[in-house]
């Protein structure tokens, strides 16, 4: 019998080379994943054949998970003990297992089974820097709710805790069973099933955030949970092809709403109202309310005398609190903070597409204050690009998230507010629809914010824009380091690798096409395609979304990034329903006439690019940007065969095109129609992709003289 031990070394060095293996795309042999599986037990049997699981055992059984616990797959089930089980049961006033019901069966069972594998090793990936970080299990348990993972120890020994309270035994930990990884623990764990607006009331730590939120309405605003007509059932897959991939997409499981709020603590508005001179005499809300004038009157100037600006009227859409509240949630729901930023790579101890010594990683939500985003970025940089420090006071907090931070000295010096990661084991955080954060400052859409932060590009990956793709867990949905066998697309009820996704009308708010398809597909590390996924449309498409907000009016580039392939058709753009420019042609390279020809040097390590002088960047620059195109991010790339990292400004596949430059209004939505214009059926049923979004102003965009140039990040 191979020890528990060995089979732990056996486990991490399987997923390490079956990841190696992954990067060689293709092959006619069996996938290394037929081969992860050991001689013994399968789950059912693991249970079963240990007394001291019994009751957990039974909650299985009840549950009528049995069945499936016996079938091949790949889980990770969290196992409590006998003894485990009866506190859990006595702190329910209970004695037995036959007390509970069917469905508490059912959420118990479920909350403590994930449909994949992870070891020890692979719940606490690296890049944070503060030991009490928590992070969350890439994959949701069977109830569709994300397990939060922190590092702590016991007994003098490392363990790994689970939502703050559990912990895995350090001397069970990863017994591996034919379909799957046994983890036992010492409690029996639990999710709220409340929703986010009862678990931020029952918190006194952050008593006056809810006292705004219930005084303003935004309360009634954060209720929904589910689409009760979604219904996945029945509707039939697509497969398609996108370069020479052969795949199939299937409809969402779910859609679910959820909201993310950022809250200060009562401790951190005591602190700022004391620096602010601001009165708590007439009670916090007043305090808060006064607050909020101090930041929001200088922003909507044109409100100030407006009657819903005064105190007797929180509710109105003017109000400068009503304001303040709003701009706390995102429109999306965020488990953990490591989601709020593209995802760390084990293997590389990095973001996701992003070279984390070039730039911090950086994401764009919509917040629930109209016509307003929110800046997120991970602290990775030792200094920026002059040779400043790039850190400030925030040395200690490498690997963690701000919000609206632009920090470049002596350029910038705005620290933003700090994300508390750490798990807060007194308060339940996680809700049916929602997650709160703490945070250690103000979180406001202020005029420094306005001005300064958000006067940059603002580049999106398109699956952050919109929030039902994160809400839903589609996001960074699979394995990256695997491709599926090319031309036999694994159309199986649940993949090994992930599922791609496609999204009738009507699933994504802001959305409306015809004739055409509009599909997610999950990321590869292999794929020239920034942070690994792309989105792509099929057919005689007519797509139009609503883009995101700008931070004030003024004139904007609007650019879309993508690779270029033969495959692929022509589109024609049109913003607020007027035709923009010529038709982007997707078959053309930037090494093409179209474009700057033999001139372009392709080399996917830089090299040659770096070699250039700033004044011949800048040339180039110059000479692309009256061709409507610019080269990618120097920070951005993929991964070779031979895992080496490729850059995309190196390639002449992946570039951006200018789509339009004009003038937007930043109090009301706008939106772009892609409309197809190939010849026929042109390349795979006329192929267009969508692989990342910017916004760019004019302070950044309008570099004229000799030299200048916006930069190559």
């Amino acid at each position: 019998m191979i020890t528990k031990y060995l089979k732990t070394f056996i486990v991490t060095c399987v997923v390490v080379c079956a990841s190696g293996i992954a990067l060689t795309s293709c092959s006619d042999e069996p996938d290394s994943e037929y081969f992860y599986t050991f001689n013994g037990e399968m789950m059912s049997d693991y249970l079963k054949n240990r007394s001291e699981y019994s009751r957990f055992t039974r909650i299985i059984e009840r549950a009528n998970l049995m069945d499936l616990l016996a079938t091949y797959g790949h889980y990770t089930c969290f196992v409590p003990s006998d003894s485990a089980v009866g506190t859990y049961l006595k702190e329910r006033g209970l004695t037995s297992i036959d007390q509970l019901s069917d469905a508490d069966c059912d959420t118990i069972a479920r909350t403590h089974l994930i449909a994949n594998m992870y070891s020890t090793f692979e719940m606490l990936p690296s890049g944070t820097s503060t030991a009490d970080a928590s992070f969350t299990l890439p994959t949701p348990n069977m109830l569709g709710r994300y397990i939060t993972t922190s590092s702590d120890e016991v007994d003098g020994k490392p363990v790994v805790r689970l939502e703050g309270t559990a912990y895995i035994y350090n001397e069970l930990q990863n017994d591996t069973v034919e379909n799957g990884i046994m983890q036992p623990i010492n409690m029996v764990i639990e999710k709220s099933n409340s929703y986010i607006s009862d678990i931020v009331r029952t918190n006194s730590k952050i008593s006056m955030f809810y006292e705004a939120l219930v005084a303003t309405g935004v309360l009634d605003d954060i209720l929904l949970v589910a689409d009760p007509t979604w219904e996945p059932k029945g509707q039939p897959k697509y497969y398609y092809t996108s370069d020479f991939w052969k795949e199939v997409a299937w409809v969402p499981d779910t859609k679910k709403y959820g909201y993310t709020i950022f809250v200060e603590p009562d401790s951190v508005y005591r602190a700022k109202f004391s620096e602010r001179g601001i009165s708590t005499a007439n009670g916090n809300l007043r305090a808060l309310y006064d607050l909020a004038c101090s930041i929001y009157d200088r922003v909507y100037e044109e409100d100030v005398t407006a009657p819903g600006h005064s105190f007797d009227n929180l509710t109105d859409s003017v109000n400068p609190l009503r304001r303040f509240v709003q701009y706390h949630i995102l429109t999306r729901s965020v488990p953990s903070a490591d989601k709020l930023t593209a995802p760390i790579m084990n293997k590389t101890n990095e973001a996701f597409g992003f070279d984390t010594k070039m730039v911090n990683p950086e994401d764009w939500y919509q917040t629930m204050l109209p016509h307003t985003l929110m800046k997120f970025e991970q602290l990775t940089v030792d200094v920026d690009s002059k040779g400043n420090n790039y850190r400030g006071q925030d040395a200690a907090l490498v690997g963690e998230r701000f919000i609206n931070r632009r920090y470049a000295s002596p350029d910038y010096n705005i620290r933003g507010a700090w994300i508390d990661s750490s798990v807060d084991t007194e308060n339940e955080h996680d809700a049916v629809n929602g997650h709160y954060f703490y945070v250690d400052d103000i979180v406001a859409f202020s005029y420094e914010v306005q001005k300064i932060v958000q006067n940059a590009r603002i580049r999106m990956d398109f699956s952050s824009i919109f929030p039902e793709v994160m809400t839903n867990n589609l996001r960074q949905n699979g394995d990256p380091f695997t491709d599926d066998a090319s031309g036999t697309p694994d159309d199986s009820s649940t993949p090994k690798n992930g599922r791609n996704f496609y999204f009738p009308m009507g699933y994504l708010d802001g959305v409306s096409f015809t004739n055409c398809y509009c599909v997610l597909r999950r990321p590869h590390i292999n794929f020239w395609s920034w942070q690994g996924d792309e989105w792509n449309l099929f057919g005689d498409y007519d797509f139009t979304f609503r883009i995101p907000p700008v931070p004030e009016s003024g004139e904007y580039q609007l650019r879309l990034g993508f690779c270029a392939l033969p495959t692929r058709g022509v589109m024609q753009t049109y913003f607020d329903g007027v035709p923009q420019g010529i038709p982007l042609d997707m078959t053309k390279f930037l090494d093409s006439e179209l474009y700057i020809g033999s001139r372009f040097e392709s080399d996917e390590t830089k090299a040659k690019y770096n070699q250039k002088s700033a004044e011949e960047k800048a040339e180039e620059q110059k000479l692309l940007k009256n061709l409507g195109a610019y080269r990618d991010g120097s920070s951005q790339y993929h991964f070779s065969s031979d895992g080496n990292k490729n850059f995309f400004i190196g390639n002449a596949r992946t570039y951006r095109r200018i789509l339009c430059q004009t003038y937007i209004d930043a109090n009301s939505d706008h939106y772009l129609r892609f409309r197809v214009a190939s010849d026929g059926k042109q390349g795979n049923n006329n192929e267009f992709m969508l692989d990342f979004f910017e916004i760019v102003p004019k302070s950044v965009y309008s570099v004229d003289g000799t030299g200048d140039m916006e930069d190559d990040l």
